[in-house]
């Protein structure tokens, strides 16, 4: 959530006459995240969060709130897409497709406890179960086809040891043969910034734009590298344990799942990896912009390179 796109008072202003929604009272843009200009919106009517869409098209975007509205219908506590007056989820501002959400109460979290991570293993579960009932499909932006353009990208940028790491990355992934994994809709892009807490009350899920048809063991992998690798081993297996715990109350993990962890984890490593690398490299001007150091998931991939056995005993313990 950066600022590309600059909207002055008056151009909300006539944005928000398609709204019922009252007077716009302040707005400030919203510096967290990589993708889309976003703003916080206070009118005489409530609080809202203002997104311009600055890569995906009307199109695409009616999946991802459509989805919204779905989950959030559904008792996930996820941000509902406002409906305008003529009942569309999607309006524009300066030829980008746009669309104000309720904004959710709550803040994310920087160092997140096994209580909070309980909240998001058992959410995590709902939306999976949830989603199969989804009536719309979507594949992912970030597939095979996207790695290897990035890492065409990028490669020659980095180090020897990195172009090494990467390659030996690559090679893994494709001697891995997977089979039978149930599929769902996923987020994809469940990190802790795209989470909201009032104490360890998990309060809204946001940011769905990665969201598609896809592996829920993979999905749990994209959340496990963030909210457990802190650096605090005995934190990092608390949390690690209460997410996959509470996770599987709500639906058991396959013996297929669990044989592909090690798989799934580096998978989703390397995904975060390249998307960071190729945001250094190749950054989007904007007037607030927030680009993720890429050494974080490097170390994580890194670490599921090197932790093979130890990464697979966790399905001792849960």
């Amino acid at each position: 959530m950066s600022v590309y796109t600059n909207v002055l008072p008056h151009e909300l202003d006539e944005f928000l006459k398609n709204y019922s929604l009252g007077q716009l009272q302040q707005f400030v843009g919203i510096s967290d995240g990589i993708e889309n200009t976003n703003y916080f919106v206070t009118t005489s009517k409530g609080q809202y969060v203002l997104t311009i869409f600055e890569q995906l098209t009307s199109e695409e975007l009616s999946y991802y709130l459509e989805l919204m509205a779905f989950f959030s219908e559904g008792g996930i506590p996820t941000a509902h897409p406002i409906l305008d007056n003529e009942g569309k989820y999607i309006r524009s501002i300066k030829n980008k497709p746009t669309a104000l959400v309720k904004r959710l109460n709550g803040a994310s979290i920087d160092v997140p406890n096994a209580k909070q991570c309980k909240e998001i293993g058992f959410q995590m579960a709902k939306m999976h179960t949830l989603g199969k009932k989804f009536k719309f499909s979507q594949e992912s932006s970030r597939d095979e086809s996207w790695r290897s353009e990035t890492i065409e990208l990028v490669m020659p940028k980095l180090s020897n040891y990195d172009q090494d790491l990467l390659n030996n990355e690559i090679e893994y992934l494709k001697s891995f043969t997977i089979n039978n994994l149930p599929v769902s809709i996923i987020h994809a892009d469940l990190f802790r910034d795209n989470a909201l807490f009032i104490d360890d009350e998990l309060t809204g899920i946001i940011d769905f734009y990665y969201a598609c048809n896809g592996y829920a063991i993979y999905d749990l992998a994209v959340t496990v590298n963030d909210w457990c690798t802190s650096g605090d081993k005995i934190e990092d297996q608390k949390n690690l344990i209460s997410l996959l715990g509470a996770y599987q109350e709500i639906r058991t993990l396959s013996d297929e799942e669990r044989d592909c962890w090690v798989y799934v984890l580096r998978l989703a490593a390397l995904r975060f990896w390249l998307s960071r690398l190729r945001d250094k490299y190749f950054p989007r001007s904007g007037e607030i912009t927030h680009i993720k150091n890429p050494d974080r998931f490097k170390k994580i991939v890194e670490d599921r390179r090197n932790n093979n056995d130890e990464l697979m005993s966790i399905w001792n313990t849960v």
